[in-house]
């Protein structure tokens, strides 16, 4: 400031403290008024004060929005159907032709509230139809074809595929359906720093050092086993030291293959480890800070009975609600 404006605010302050200590009020109220006119006048505000505000408070929410996520709660989404019926991953189901809510913009409030999204696909060019070749085959439950130099991801039900070697021409339906998102959970990464993880808790834990899994990515599987413990499958029963599991209801359903379950299955397929549960007698010892993992569905899981035991610092925490979609499994998880 000006020595100007420094003199007209030590005036201003030696007025204003002179009605405070004579106690008139009225001059109190005038002297106050002045003072509030001299500073809007000598300090106007910056520029630009509402865009700072608003990023402002942008900035605290994405740090807040961090921190509960690195230390409280985690979203993790379900990306195949390992955990079904108690979760479900991705699927893709075909239909004949769009309904009125398939249609743009009905097709968003539709997806926002069930996760279902209607697409078709189509050939972007002519050309020869080939389902088996280089670069083509089947991926799980979709298959990669080729027509001409375009490999095409098509869902393996209702697929509208042409027979070997045909021409197709560009624009040519090859499948068309809803694509269903996996159910989306939040992850309670809080409890275990103060609570032993439980049997049957759906679990999602890191993949870093566990034998012949991808480094830095997750999975969710239900526990299943305990330090300690001797773990093997009977089909369709879970054995824990040789006795088969009776403590909690969902794994209860799965042994007894009700509800959709379809009962506790032994490894099959590629075998990639000497220890696997491959038979009745096959079995995993747990040490201290080790624990087993399973998927509801054994039937189209990689698991426990694969690569064995997680160990207990690649727990993250139990999946406690599945917050999207908005389906028959919405809330919290069993």
């Amino acid at each position: 400031m000006s020595t100007q404006q420094v003199d007209e605010l030590k005036d201003l302050r030696s007025r204003l403290r002179g009605a405070v200590q004579s106690k008139d009020y009225e001059a109190q109220d005038q002297a106050h008024e002045a003072l509030y006119k001299w500073l809007v006048a000598s300090a106007p505000p910056k520029s630009m004060s509402s865009l700072r505000e608003n990023l402002e408070i942008l900035a605290v929410a994405v740090a807040v929005a961090m921190a509960c996520r690195t230390y409280f709660i985690q979203p993790f989404k379900i990306p195949t159907g390992s955990m079904q019926p108690t979760l479900y991953g991705i699927q893709h189901i075909p239909i004949e032709k769009p309904g009125l809510m398939d249609r743009f913009p009905l097709k968003l409030f539709k997806w926002a509230a069930t996760g279902q999204w209607y697409r078709e696909i189509k050939t972007a060019s002519s050309g020869t139809f080939t389902k088996n070749g280089p670069g083509t085959g089947q991926s799980n439950d979709d298959w990669l074809i080729r027509i001409e130099n375009k490999i095409y991801k098509i869902p393996k039900q209702g697929a509208l595929l042409p027979r070997q070697g045909a021409y197709v021409s560009k624009g040519t339906v090859l499948w068309r359906g809803l694509r269903v998102a996996g159910d989306h959970v939040f992850v309670d990464k809080f409890r275990w720093n103060f609570r032993s993880p439980k049997r049957g808790q759906i679990t999602v834990f890191d993949t870093d050092d566990i034998d012949t899994l991808q480094a830095n990515t997750h999975y969710i599987k239900r526990l299943v086993g305990l330090p300690g413990e001797r773990i093997s499958i009977d089909p369709p029963k879970l054995l824990i030291n040789g006795n088969p599991v009776d403590t909690h209801e969902t794994m209860r359903k799965i042994m007894n293959q009700t509800d959709g379950y379809g009962g506790y299955k032994l490894a099959t397929g590629d075998i990639t480890r000497e220890r696997q549960l491959r038979r009745r007698t096959d079995f995993f010892n747990l040490v201290s800070k080790e624990y087993f993992t399973l998927g509801d569905n054994t039937s189209n899981s990689k698991d426990g009975r694969y690569w064995g035991a997680v160990p207990q610092g690649n727990m993250v925490g139990p999946a406690v609600l599945v917050y999207w979609p908005f389906s028959a499994r919405w809330g919290s998880t069993k």
